[in-house]
């Protein structure tokens, strides 16, 4: 059953982000410390830690980067940067149209109140041909609003339904660094990602 938990008050395209954003993170990239050792994908840096796999999620055609895969901890996190305005946020709209879409595909979508503001908790049919038919898996989508910049990120595995594996997982999504830059770029515009510098271990490839 979905539950809607913003308040009547709230402005629709309000910023949606936990009150310590600026200084727990996800952070921007004149927030972050400049000395500590970040691998730098681009559009988000990500800190280094054991146990920690990244995999590039790349589209087909294009060829180009489209999210990060995050394995840690028995879960997965993928995220993406967006462009956002200055002054308004992109949460509450994208929120929106993921539940749209997983209810497009059969499944369902819990709003909840979680560690950096309202997420969904979706149950997600697995693809048919997998031998598994009537199986859902459970996925979290969480959104934060920085400084003309929008990070979502979607956790799976243990994340997902472990609270131990869940505040690992959201330690990793808080130490993430968005590098929005200063080209102009329309809203929700995918910041463009990339290959690591080759000074730095290649993560995996995996069409999206």
């Amino acid at each position: 059953m979905d539950t809607d938990l913003d308040a009547p008050a709230q402005a629709s395209n309000d910023k949606s982000a936990p009150d310590d954003r600026a200084t727990e993170g996800p952070l921007d990239e004149l927030e972050a410390n400049p000395v500590r050792p970040y691998v730098d994908l681009g559009g988000i840096k990500i800190l280094p830690r054991d146990g920690l796999h990244l995999r590039l999620e790349i589209e087909e055609g294009s060829k180009r980067v489209v999210a990060i895969g995050l394995d840690y901890a028995g879960s997965t996190l993928q995220v993406q940067p967006f462009a956002a305005p200055r002054s308004t946020g992109l949460w509450h709209e994208i929120r929106d149209q993921i539940r749209d879409q997983i209810g497009k595909q059969g499944g369902t979508t819990t709003l909840r109140e979680g560690p950096f503001g309202p997420e969904l908790l979706a149950e997600i049919p697995v693809a048919a041909g997998q031998g598994q038919g009537g199986v859902t898996r459970l996925a979290r989508f969480v959104g934060v609003d920085g400084p003309r910049w929008f990070l979502r990120g979607v956790i799976a595995g243990e994340g997902a339904v472990n609270p131990e594996a869940a505040a690992q997982i959201e330690d990793l999504f808080r130490s993430i660094v968005v590098v929005r830059g200063a080209t102009p770029m329309p809203p929700r515009d995918l910041i463009p990602l990339r290959m690591p510098a080759s000074s730095t271990p290649t993560p995996e490839a995996n069409p999206a």
